[in-house]
């Protein structure tokens, strides 16, 4: 289904304007409505992008926060192997002290 990027980026307007209308007036921590209209506003974006990628090859300067989220999560998974196989290195083994070396001819 290709979406003309015009009527994405209005739809994707109109869910920055709910978005902020039900951040104005959250009743609570927890208020579903501002849930519902953030959600809303993640999938706005993401088809506004598509719709953009697709028909000019450009994207925004943007990224969802759970995407920036998964690449740290990603980004940190690989320093901890990196931790790992660093802690398999052992420096002794690869330099022989000089006076030992001479004692062993």
């Amino acid at each position: 289904m290709s979406t003309d990027p015009s009527a994405a980026l209005e739809d994707f307007l109109a869910a920055v304007r709910e978005h902020f209308a039900a951040s104005a007036h959250r009743t609570s921590d927890t208020d579903a409505r501002v849930e519902a209209a953030y959600m809303a506003l993640a999938d706005a974006f993401e088809l506004y992008e598509d719709a953009l990628y697709k028909e000019y090859g450009e994207v925004t300067p943007f990224e969802l926060f759970d995407d920036v989220e998964d690449e740290r999560d990603d980004d940190a998974d690989d320093s901890e192997e990196d931790d790992e196989d660093a802690d398999d290195y052992d420096e002794d083994d690869d330099y022989l002290d000089d006076s030992e070396d001479d004692s062993s001819r």
